[in-house]
């Protein structure tokens, strides 16, 4: 009796423990991704490298905040220049508010001047749920050993104005800077805001 109840028990979480959202310090939840051009992106491959996971949606005024100033690009275009994988994600439903296909994709990064290394879609949503991506933009940064180093919102200004960037305290920059001069990060985890991802159901 006692041997199927622990049975029962942990059939009960293995769902819960597969399903768990990272947290700061530990291991980043591993992936196996194609951007829009066709290239396959292995979490794997990337240790050793400093990378940036950036949740998109090109209709939302948190984003536009971001990039109408030209900041999100500025600190893609650093971060890359100094070795960073920057991946922007868009994990928005297909006929949802967001959501974009591959030309439409590439056509908002040629309008943008997006400097991110990769543009991901992931209409099914696996690798937003895999990272508890809730809003856009929600921001990741994962260290050179592979563990997640900040997660939570890009700066400390919440509004949609996009005159408060100027001002704001960037979290992704700070965050960056910190692993690049190999000192502790002041600030790791931030609640992100944004416009919620619309999930395929």
């Amino acid at each position: 009796m006692r041997t199927a109840f622990f049975a029962f028990l942990t059939a009960l979480l293995l769902p819960a423990m597969a399903f768990a959202l990272p947290a700061v310090g530990e291991t980043a939840p591993a992936f196996t991704i194609r951007d829009i051009d066709g290239k396959v992106i292995k979490s794997q491959d990337l240790v050793g490298k400093t990378v940036v996971l950036e949740w998109n949606n090109p209709s939302c005024p948190f984003v536009h905040k971001q990039y109408d100033t030209n900041t999100m690009q500025k600190l893609q275009a650093d971060a890359t220049k100094n070795g960073t994988i920057w991946i922007t994600v868009n994990s928005g439903s297909p006929g949802k508010v967001g959501s974009v296909d591959a030309k439409e994709a590439h056509d908002y990064i040629e309008k943008s001047n997006m400097a991110s290394t990769h543009y991901v879609l992931d209409p099914d949503g696996t690798l937003g749920r895999l990272y508890g991506a809730k809003t856009t933009p929600h921001m990741f940064v994962i260290d050179k050993a592979g563990k997640i180093a900040y997660m939570g919102a890009i700066d400390d200004d919440t509004s949609a104005n996009p005159a408060s960037t100027a001002k704001a305290d960037n979290y992704v920059r700070d965050a960056l800077l910190a692993l690049d001069a190999g000192k502790p990060l002041k600030v790791s985890a931030t609640q992100s805001y944004g416009c919620g991802i619309k999930y395929a159901e």
